[in-house]
């Protein structure tokens, strides 16, 4: 006897199954399998050298880059930063500059992309209008010689995967846009690729239907296993949906990691300022104390425990709003910086409060809402204290902390 996740064999089962419960499963019992027919898995993409030119612009700069089998990698930045161009590549809809582009350690760069083992999901969908819903989702299948039970077989079965179960014969033109995507999805998995390319596939939906979409989405992903390659350039989608992720800026990536690394732990002021929110200050290193720096934030002295806290001179400290305390001047301590209420903001669940701090400029924190009056109003005293765990030193010129 022994224990069976999902996730376990949706990265690594030749057949993908959905257990009834989280009970054990006997070896002699296995679960029935979601899918009637052997899946792929996911596949491992690697970039090596990658660029590519249009004319005197460089898209795509050098880039290297390694996906695991059965990861949900995203590509996040912003518009023109390169990251389509990148998934267009790795999808053979463009050619390279230079470089490689392997999937299980085959080079695909001369093969072209209906050979290759990726499919595609548009923003656009690009559904057929004609066709119902099954004839959307078999489309591909048409050329693979299946006898007509066989075709029906898998259309039903992932059909059933993305919760469209019994709309086979509903014209597409009839379907929410949450729907559309479903089947924008199915007629991408039926075909079995071993990497799944999504081209901001949310990005035409309303805001409440594409926050729940995006759980559906990685709960899917982890069930059938198949290596997802994301572009988006919503931070929030990133950081909700992403094992890891890469921030790409004018061709490059900045930096690679897991949302919550890149989070706590922006390697340059451009991912702080990119990704969420953030408090940048310039600031002067002129201590250190072990594994901290002591720096000079205006008038005050600082403790910094993040990030480069072994350089020296001129630096820039950065912290999240929500990591900022604020304190009532009257029992503030040594170590807090004397400010002023600007202005405060109510966004439901947290309260923006903008803070000017004399010598040093605005910065931001964020509070919870308690459902009381705030203690905090334009023209309150404020002391403010920085806790050093959560304030991080960048180098000037750095691109990795």
């Amino acid at each position: 006897m022994k224990r069976v996740s999902k996730k376990h064999l949706g990265r690594f089962g030749a057949t993908h199954r959905v257990l009834p419960n989280p009970e054990v499963v006997s070896d002699a019992e296995p679960a029935p399998p979601l899918f009637r027919y052997p899946l792929r898995g996911g596949g491992a993409v690697s970039l090596v050298d990658l660029h590519k030119q249009f004319g005197e612009v460089r898209a795509v700069d050098h880039i290297d880059l390694d996906v695991s089998p059965g990861e949900f990698f995203s590509l996040l930045g912003a518009s023109g930063c390169g990251k389509t161009t990148t998934l267009r590549l790795i999808a053979g809809f463009e050619r390279p500059t230079g470089g490689a582009i392997l999937i299980d350690g085959d080079d695909m760069v001369a093969t072209p992309p209906h050979k290759r083992p990726v499919n595609t999901v548009f923003q656009s969908y690009a559904l057929f209008p004609h066709l119902d819903v099954a004839g959307n989702v078999a489309f591909g299948l048409r050329y693979q010689g299946l006898t007509k039970a066989e075709t029906g077989r898998k259309v039903g079965d992932v059909l059933e995967l993305v919760h469209l179960g019994g709309l086979e014969r509903r014209k597409v033109t009839q379907l929410s846009g949450g729907q559309q995507q479903r089947v924008a999805l199915a007629r991408s998995l039926v075909l079995n690729p071993s990497v799944l390319l999504l081209d901001e596939p949310l990005g035409a939906l309303d805001a409440k239907l594409r926050k729940a979409l995006q759980i559906e989405l990685k709960a899917l992903q982890e069930e059938v296993g198949v290596t997802f390659v994301y572009v988006t350039h919503d931070q929030e989608e990133a950081l909700t949906m992403s094992d890891r992720l890469a921030v790409m800026s004018d061709g490059h990536i900045e930096q690679v990691g897991s949302p919550a690394t890149l989070y706590e732990e922006p390697a340059s002021s451009m991912i702080a300022e990119f990704l969420g929110v953030s408090n940048l200050m310039d600031a002067t290193i002129v201590g250190r104390n072990d594994s901290t720096a002591e720096v000079r934030l205006g008038d005050h002295v600082v403790v910094a425990g993040c990030g480069a806290v072994d350089v020296t001179g001129a630096v820039r400290l950065c912290i999240r709003p929500e990591r900022v305390e604020l304190i009532d001047p009257a029992v503030a301590r040594n170590g807090t910086i004397p400010g002023m209420i600007d202005r405060v903001v109510y966004v439901g669940p947290t309260l923006q409060v903008l803070i000017h701090l004399a010598g040093i400029g605005e910065i931001q924190a964020t509070t919870p809402n308690l459902g009381a009056s705030s203690p905090w109003q334009h023209g309150t005293p404020v002391a403010v204290r920085f806790p050093p765990d959560a304030l991080r030193v960048l180098p000037l010129d750095s691109t990795v902390a």
